[in-house]
């Protein structure tokens, strides 16, 4: 199994991007999906969550407004929708799967997660 994440990149703040995970197994939708972060010098943070069903997502407080999680089942892809950045939003971004949630259930621990993708970096400039 594998995740591949993309669409990181350098913006101004204010500015937006849009980050892509992709799984190489199917079907993808029948997996809990997150999004994690960790800045320099931080811990690896929770950013957002949808349920295998789709209808459930969870947000970290400081994205909540600002981001969105949205996925394309015939692409086997999720996508982090990252508007309005903000500097502190700087980090490497990590999708992951939780192959055991039920369909509803929306993990937002690391803990929960078995699969991980590789980061993708996203620069906020001032």
């Amino acid at each position: 199994v594998q995740l591949q994440a993309s669409g990181g990149g350098f913006v101004q703040a204010g500015g937006s991007l849009r980050l892509s995970c992709t799984a190489s197994l199917r079907p993808f939708h029948r997996y809990a999906m997150g999004w994690f972060r960790q800045g320099p010098g931080k811990e690896r943070e929770f950013v957002a969550a949808i349920s295998w069903s789709g209808g459930n997502t969870d947000f970290a407080e400081s994205v909540k407004g600002r981001f969105t999680i949205s996925r394309d089942n015939r692409q086997n892809t999720r996508y982090l929708q990252m508007n309005s950045l903000k500097p502190e939003d700087t980090a490497v971004y990590y999708c992951a799967l939780d192959r055991g949630a039920r369909s509803g259930y929306v993990p937002v621990n690391a803990y929960e997660y078995d699969v991980w993708g590789q980061g993708t970096q996203v620069t906020v400039s001032s």
